[in-house]
């Protein structure tokens, strides 16, 4: 299995990139090419005394800039380390790849680059997040702001193909999120959806979901339009910061030292399950092969642990399992 990444995504490339894709290579017995800059690569490795091993580098003259237009990607920046390994690994030359890059560029050359599975309509951003229970994934959490009903179905059929193939959840509970929890709320878009996923017997659909039951964990796969879930994520991810800083605060200002020794292994216990890193990345689900974006700020442990998600998708059957369920809702 040979997992391709961009060496030049994020803000701690190449340095992290690579320190990554060497664990991986040594503890996930994957093969990794780094896109990039090989002069570049070479030598980050050689100054931080890294062995590249027998990893294999996707030569590419620049670095795709987080402030381009992402449809850029596809013409003006088709030479940067981004769009040079989303290509390769349409040509089959990867199982899969792996960017902290632009969320926008990632969706343009998912879509047109490495291309959708047939059938889908729209690539979804599709991140995992914390519960007090388990993890869920959150489709759409940002890559299409405007969608139809049948849109969102399909995100519903992806979560769970993802949900059960690669996080090993039987029938995935799958949950609208809305204003509210009875039938009747929401828009014409979540209105319409409740309906469409009411009648799929593909999706374990279990009705809509408020956003402040999202850390309870009574959903595996919350499906919302790109815009509202985009939302729903910022603001997941800066509430878990707020209070992680408040308890570290109020625990070691408001206690002596012996006391707040005593609670530190339930600490960071409770950070780690709050960490982006330990998750890994957000699958672009709809692309014909696995693309993983992970966090533009990952440092080695992250990358890491996008790359296992990666093989993960890869061992599980993940497309093909998205394929199939595509296929018998159209014939349906």
């Amino acid at each position: 299995m040979n997992i391709i990444v961009d060496a030049f995504g994020g803000d701690h490339a190449p340095l992290e990139v690579i320190k990554g894709a060497v664990r991986a290579v040594r503890e996930l017995g994957v093969k990794v090419t780094l896109a990039g800059d090989e002069a570049v690569i070479r030598k980050c490795a050689e100054d931080n005394q890294i062995s590249l091993g027998d990893m294999d580098i996707l030569h590419a003259l620049k670095a795709f800039d987080i402030h381009e237009e992402p449809t850029s990607i596809l013409k003006e920046h088709k030479d940067s380390s981004m769009a040079v390994g989303m290509s390769a690994l349409n040509d089959g030359k990867g199982d899969a790849f792996v960017s902290a890059g632009s969320s926008g560029a990632l969706v343009v050359g998912s879509t047109f680059l490495v291309k959708r599975i047939k059938g889908i309509k729209r690539v979804a951003l599709a991140p995992v997040m914390p519960t007090a229970k388990k993890p869920f994934i959150l489709v759409d959490g940002g890559a299409n702001n405007d969608c139809r009903p049948e849109m969102l179905e399909q995100f519903a059929i992806m979560g769970s193909a993802y949900m059960e193939k690669v996080m090993n959840t039987r029938k995935p509970r799958v949950k609208l999120l809305n204003v509210g929890a009875e039938e009747t709320k929401g828009r014409e878009l979540e209105l319409e959806t409740y309906k469409l996923l009411l009648q799929n017997t593909s999706v374990n659909f279990c009705g809509n979901v408020e956003a402040r039951e999202l850390p309870e964990g009574n959903a595996d796969v919350v499906v919302a339009d790109g815009f509202t879930g985009n939302v729903a994520l910022k603001l997941y991810e800066g509430m878990g910061k707020f209070f992680a800083n408040q308890l570290k605060y109020n625990i070691f200002a408001g206690t002596g030292k012996l006391a707040a020794l005593m609670v530190m292994g339930r600490l960071k216990a409770m950070t780690k399950q709050l960490d982006y890193k330990s998750v890994g990345g957000a699958l672009m689900l709809g692309a014909s092969k696995p693309v993983i974006k992970a966090h533009g700020s990952s440092d080695a442990t992250a990358f890491f642990n996008a790359i296992r998600q990666a093989r993960d998708c890869v061992s599980g059957n993940m497309i093909a399992a998205i394929t199939e369920a595509v296929c018998s809702r159209q014939k349906g």
